[in-house]
């Protein structure tokens, strides 16, 4: 695996205290306005861009994909987030099904977990051969170029968690109900699989980590922090300009001509709160 200057695979350097909710929310309100500028910028420019989330399970990707989309629109920021393939899929192809999301002109697409699967959770839970594991590591960076020389701006994040932080995230969903939706047997299996987890990203990095689509390491352990750093690189990944804004006003409402408000109950909400 080749490593950034300043990087960290395994975090175990001193972790800095949690940012705090308010200065959090004040920075992404700002960062989400950002967002809106390129989102409108994408439309314009008719851009075509692919951002590619992958990380061990609860490193942080569902939640930072939300802290990105949640003030854009979703015709415009589309989430691709792909089950197990049908036994049709299986047949087919393996990049095909995710071909098919690809974004057209004016449009990202956000693939939550993508054709890295076959890396990653199909190499380490024993889906796939070594054999073909090798052979789409080799063709990749060829299919990547693809992308890229296609026009479409490419994007490849890996969130790094520490073991102790996906203990404790996991632990988390275990026992909050709100959150146990979150946790599949299939997470239970490969959690007990870090170190062969470690080997499969170390695999992954040092034969797609190209110059043409490099991969961004985001350090996840303070999902705070992780999301407001993610989405901060990501705008500096699409140069944008604000569009100007016409002044809006809203029209006068029609008339009442006549109408009268009808003389039957509706079926209100019981008002609990």
């Amino acid at each position: 695996m080749r490593r950034k200057k300043g990087s960290r695979a395994e975090s175990g350097n001193a972790k800095p205290e949690k940012m705090p909710r308010k200065e959090y929310e004040k920075e992404l309100e700002r960062l989400h306005g950002e967002l809106v500028s390129l989102q409108q910028w994408v439309v314009h420019e008719g851009l075509k861009v692919i951002v590619v989330f992958e990380g061990r399970d609860g490193a942080g990707k569902g939640g930072s994909i939300k802290a990105i989309t949640e003030r854009v629109s979703p015709r415009i920021f589309r989430v691709a987030a792909l089950p197990a393939p049908t036994e049709r899929e299986k047949t087919q192809l393996y990049m095909q099904r995710y071909v098919e999301h690809f974004p057209a002109g004016g449009e990202i697409t956000i693939f939550d977990r993508s054709w890295y699967n076959r890396a990653g959770v199909e190499r380490v839970m024993g889906f796939t051969d070594k054999r073909q594991v090798e052979r789409f590591l080799k063709i990749v960076p060829i299919f990547e170029r693809g992308i890229v020389e296609s026009g479409i701006t490419l994007i490849k994040y890996w969130l790094e968690v520490s073991p102790e932080e996906q203990t404790r995230r996991l632990e988390d969903r275990i026992q909050d109900p709100r959150k146990t939706w979150k946790l599949s047997p299939m997470d239970l299996k490969s959690y007990s699989r870090w170190y062969e987890y470690s080997r499969a990203r170390d695999d992954m990095f040092a034969a797609t980590d190209t110059n043409f689509a490099p991969w961004h390491v985001v350090r996840s352990d303070d999902k705070r922090r992780a999301r407001l750093n993610l989405i901060t690189h990501l705008l500096g990944q699409i140069p944008y300009k604000p569009q100007r804004r016409e002044k809006i006003k809203l029209p006068d409402r029609e008339k009442r001509g006549g109408y009268r408000d009808p003389d039957y109950a509706f079926r209100y909400v019981k008002e609990m709160f």
